[in-house]
């Protein structure tokens, strides 16, 4: 018996022992509930975000690039005495002659996405020859009227560029751009007067002298030259990624003082790295009236730019 009753105990324990622990019911979760919107009031949705779609950069506005151009401008300069001046007789004078070729160099670095810095340079000269209509005196040389005068002028300016976009933006794909433009100029124009038909020597080869024992001559040269800011827009339009329209105008006046400005347009045509365009500039510039003699000019030629792109 004692057996038996172990026996019996020992297998009650092995089936309590796999028998599989009574599970719990999984506890409920209670959904939130929204708070209960007042009478008269409505509940607003953030809406969703806008697609954001990656600005597009065309030929110019990443890298740097290099360019030449040229053009033969139209125009006559004009040379007269200014405020100070104590002179009695005349000093207006128009410049001679047809301006030979204009040449123009430009350096450009993008900045930002559509931004850019520039720096360009373009120089032109001009002589020829006309008959005094009247007793002149120019950078203080007196002529008589009826003598044959030469003349000749060379004017040059610099040009820094802080082109900012301005619309649209984001660019994105857009192909229009309009852009303001912050400028610094730096004008130089120099003038020259001569008689070259007048005796410098007498009969004998000997240079004829003043009364102050000097050699006489009628050459006379004089500079004028200016700093000034330019501002203005400018505006491209890409017709497709290779062809491009651009224009640009610039200017800055201090009454009674100096002028300046500055206008171009050209259609553009690219071929890899390398891109020829095609256009015209004008550009105008009155030198500083307070002095004793000023200059002042509008030039306007058809030009053509060689341009090279890093990228």
């Amino acid at each position: 018996m004692k057996t038996s009753a172990i026996g019996i105990l020992y297998f009650c324990l092995a089936a309590a022992a796999q028998q599989p622990p009574a599970q719990q019911p999984p506890a409920q979760t209670t959904p939130p509930q929204q708070q209960p919107t007042a009478p008269g009031q409505t509940t607003i949705q953030a809406p969703p975000e806008l697609p954001k779609y990656p600005d597009v950069r065309m030929p110019g506005e990443y890298g740097f690039w290099i360019s030449f151009g040229g053009g033969v401008p139209q125009g006559q300069p004009t040379f007269d005495k200014g405020h100070s001046s104590t002179i009695t007789t005349s000093s207006r004078v128009t410049m001679q002659g047809t301006p030979k070729l204009a040449e123009s160099a430009e350096i450009g670095f993008a900045v930002g996405l559509h931004n850019a810095l520039r720096v360009s340079y373009f120089s032109t000269r001009s002589s020829g020859d006309f008959t005094a209509p009247n007793d002149l005196t120019l950078w203080g040389q007196s002529y008589s009227s009826g003598w044959l005068l030469s003349t000749d002028y060379r004017l040059q300016d610099v040009k820094v560029s802080f082109d900012y976009l301005t619309w649209p933006y984001p660019v994105e794909s857009r192909r229009f751009r309009l852009k303001t433009l912050w400028q610094v100029q730096y004008v130089s124009v120099k003038s020259g007067f001569d008689a070259p038909t007048q005796p410098t020597t007498d009969s004998n080869g000997n240079p004829l002298v003043d009364a102050n024992g000097n050699p006489i001559t009628y050459m006379t040269t004089g500079t004028r030259w200016y700093f000034t800011p330019t501002l203005g827009l400018g505006t491209t339009y890409y017709v497709t990624r290779d062809v491009r329209i651009e224009a640009n105008a610039t200017g800055f006046t201090i009454p009674h003082h100096t002028t300046t400005w500055d206008a171009d347009a050209s259609v553009n045509f690219r071929l890899s790295h390398f891109e020829i365009g095609a256009g015209a500039r004008a550009f105008h510039f009155k030198t500083s009236t307070d002095g004793p003699y000023y200059l002042r000019g509008t030039l306007y030629a058809p030009t053509v730019v060689f341009r090279w792109y890093s990228h």
